[in-house]
């Protein structure tokens, strides 16, 4: 079945449909992985985005039930080279096309992308539509120019948890590192669009996990006296988001604060940054940071429209990464307080694990000194 892609800026594609059969609407983005489409698709950062995929064959080996980063997908839309018919795997339960029927999510396949990744390097990434009803180019067009922007929109609030949990999935496959001896540290996250696998990293680090919904007021944060607060990722323009930062900035000085990605944004607009929209973003599981303190170059997974503007940071806090692609402010630390974050994601799931240690410095802040 036919299907076409539409952007904002008058460019289409011509493809195939697979999945669900319909229409989707949102920004399209690219993302650089070569695997873990199945955890891209349920990451709730992508909520608002088209992903395509630049790696040429996707989908085989299928869908399983274990890797979930959230209880169900949230991209709006799905674009890649080709789909494959074939799924090859032990743990696969179905394959990528009944997983995205399943679940109502439009895809389209057939089209180039390496033209559409390019396209969106040069020009920006951009509002779209996907559609399999409606093969009139100009009538997509105009359909895409109307797709609210991802600026000034707040999608928290369409991915965060109803009521607050306590994480009880247990840890990582990576487990390295035995807990810590003695009493063991309560973290209470705010849920902006939790990924599974940040949870299962605390754990392994020894922690006990309570999940709070985004809208949480600190004082009902504060009032479980946790040992640490973290601020998870997530989707959307963080600048829209002046109730959560409030809540972080009621935190700071009282627990220690850790943010991942969204967390990361909302931690330097509560310090007094301000935030800007990257052009096309980063969104795959190769990006190298440098860590600005020991000079290592670590290789990352992120997912982010937005960044901190560096010009911005007040005295109180120092930069301690940067992307190497672009320049960007990719970790924060507070010169006296223990409060930091970095924008790119450590639990990985997909990605590389090369940051993973980084819950550490967390850990510390919260036990005891000897």
């Amino acid at each position: 079945m036919r299907a076409l892609l539409a952007l904002a800026d008058g460019t289409y594609f011509e493809g195939e449909s697979f999945g669900a059969r319909g229409e989707a609407l949102g920004e399209v983005v690219f993302n650089t992985s070569m695997m873990g489409y199945q955890e891209i698709l349920t990451d709730p950062s992508y909520k608002g985005q088209i992903v395509t995929m630049t790696y040429p064959l996707i989908g085989n080996y299928g869908i399983n039930d274990e890797d979930f980063e959230s209880r169900l997908p949230w991209v709006e839309g799905f674009i890649v080279k080709e789909c494959s018919p074939v799924v090859s795997n032990w743990r696969a339960r179905r394959s990528l096309p009944d997983f995205l029927r399943d679940y109502g999510i439009v895809g389209i396949e057939g089209i180039d992308t390496r033209t559409l990744t390019r396209h969106l390097r040069d020009h920006g990434a951009q509002e779209g539509i996907i559609s399999s009803t409606e093969l009139d180019p100009e009538v997509l067009v105009a359909r895409a120019r109307a797709v609210p922007a991802l600026s000034g929109r707040d999608l928290v609030q369409e991915v965060t948890c109803a009521a607050s949990y306590v994480w009880d999935g247990g840890p990582s496959t990576l487990v390295e590192t035995p807990p810590p001896a003695g009493r063991i540290p309560h973290v209470i996250a705010y849920d902006y669009g939790i990924k599974r696998n940040i949870l299962r990293r605390l754990t392994d680090w020894g922690c006990r996990v309570t999940v709070v919904p985004a809208t949480t007021p600190a004082e009902a944060v504060l009032e479980q006296q946790p040992d640490g607060i973290f601020l998870s990722n997530g989707p959307g323009d963080p600048a829209a988001l002046p109730y959560m930062i409030a809540q972080v900035r009621q935190c700071l000085g009282v627990k220690p604060v850790m943010g991942i990605c969204l967390g990361h944004q909302i931690l330097a607009l509560a310090c007094g940054a301000q935030t800007v929209k990257l052009k096309f973003g980063h969104h795959g599981g190769n990006q190298p940071i440098r860590d600005l303190r020991t000079e290592r170059v670590l290789i990352t997974a992120e997912n982010h429209g937005f960044a901190v503007d560096p010009a911005t940071l007040p005295d109180a806090l120092e930069a301690t990464h940067m992307n190497l692609n672009d320049g960007t402010v990719e970790g924060i630390r507070h010169r006296e307080l223990p409060v930091f974050s970095v924008q790119f994601h450590p639990e990985a799931s997909p990605g590389p694990h090369d940051a993973r240690a980084l819950f550490a410095p967390f850990l510390a802040s919260m036990l005891p000194r000897s």
